[in-house]
């Protein structure tokens, strides 16, 4: 019975704690997607880096080039004109190409840094965008509008997976990664995606962004560390939302997810434990829930009922946020929202089996994600 309650106590109130404050995220996302008549539109450069072909990258840059937004130009930036693929450039935008030089860093990052150096001078914000998800045609305003609040470093979207055709690996990474998009809410928010990301330009270059890219393959640690450290905010801009229509089978999956996990604990290493430990008791507490059950206990039986329904909730919660953050992706949510209520069980041993990867060096798996991954999320 110690051992039941050791696991199982802690597994009840980790999923309780979970639940608290969804209330206050949904209507925080709420006001957020409301649009601002008065908001200030900066002049901005929006910078996607293109690293060869994907899913809808035709249809995603051309929503790039029609922003609703009064004043921005739209760079693309590659490392030749051979990782173009034809006929996807839109008519509004700048291509850049940084050439093949060998770089330490990652090639999106340099084609990102690429595109920064050709950035017109009367532009006040960088915006950065993912070439591989869609977004909606208010996406800069929305990353635009948190930069006027107080304190604000960056402001950052995130993405959803909404694959098209579904399978079930596709659909695992889409609730697999929907509680790291759960993560993110109103006040300082613990990690910036560089996918869909802005900030003052001044700010870009007095954070020194651009020499902490170059040390590194990642794009989102170092933003994240810089703006933590110097004391600013991560805002959390909940129209500023990627959905990613793309595929993948267990492999890629597997290894993507390990690459996340391994660039979290480098970079967001009290997150990264929590999580560890948040798994370590929910799997406990799940498997000494099924043992005592098999065993006869009825009181088991109910705890067990009481942790995976808190967690299914949870999952509800999420998909309803995601859907009011993606209209254009309704449809998708009619037909498989269920998937992050009743696949969530699974996807928290899925959690905890990744994590456990992700504590060897990160930095060989990372780097090979990246090199043979156009979509990694690095």
């Amino acid at each position: 019975m110690f051992w039941f309650w050791f696991f199982a106590g802690p597994a009840l109130a980790l999923a309780a704690v979970a639940l608290r404050g969804e209330r206050k995220r949904a209507r925080f996302v709420a006001e957020r997607l409301t649009p601002d008549t008065n908001q200030i539109a900066p002049p901005a450069t929006v910078i996607a880096s293109i690293e060869g072909d994907g899913d809808g990258l035709r249809e995603n840059l051309a929503v790039l080039a029609a922003q609703e937004y009064p004043s921005y130009e739209l760079i693309l930036a590659a490392r030749t004109a051979a990782d173009i693929p034809p006929n996807v450039l839109p008519r509004r935008v700048i291509v850049v190409l940084r050439g093949a030089k060998e770089s330490n860093s990652g090639q999106r990052t340099e084609n990102l840094l690429a595109g920064v150096q050709a950035s017109r001078k009367q532009s006040e914000v960088l915006a950065f965008a993912d070439a591989y998800g869609r977004v909606s045609r208010q996406w800069l305003r929305a990353l635009v509008a948190p930069l006027s609040q107080a304190n604000v470093g960056v402001s950052t979207g995130f993405y959803w997976f909404t694959p098209e055709p579904p399978d079930f690996w596709s659909l695992m990474r889409s609730v697999w990664s929907a509680p790291v998009a759960g993560r993110l809410g109103p006040g300082d928010n613990p990690f910036a995606w560089a996918g869909s990301m802005a900030i003052l330009k001044e700010m870009f270059y007095e954070l020194r962004i651009p020499s902490a890219w170059r040390e590194s393959i990642s794009e989102s640690g170092p933003v994240t560390r810089a703006v933590h450290r110097a004391g600013l905010r991560i805002a959390f801009a909940p129209g500023a939302i990627a959905a990613d229509s793309g595929r993948t089978g267990m492999r890629d999956f597997l290894r993507w997810a390990r690459s996340q996990m391994a660039l979290a604990r480098l970079y967001v290493p009290r997150h990264w434990w929590w999580s560890l430990a948040a798994h370590f008791f929910y799997c406990g507490g799940m498997a000494a829930a099924i043992t005592a059950s098999l065993k006869g206990s009825r009181g088991a039986e109910w705890v067990l009922v009481a942790q995976l329904g808190l967690g299914m909730l949870k999952g509800v919660n999420r998909a309803a946020i995601a859907k009011a953050e993606l209209p254009e992706r309704e449809a998708w949510f009619q037909r498989h929202a269920w998937i992050h209520s009743l696949w969530v069980p699974l996807a928290t041993w899925l959690w905890l089996g990744i994590l456990m990867a992700s504590a060897v060096p990160f930095r060989q798996a990372a780097k090979k994600t990246a090199a043979s991954n156009p979509e990694s999320r690095l």
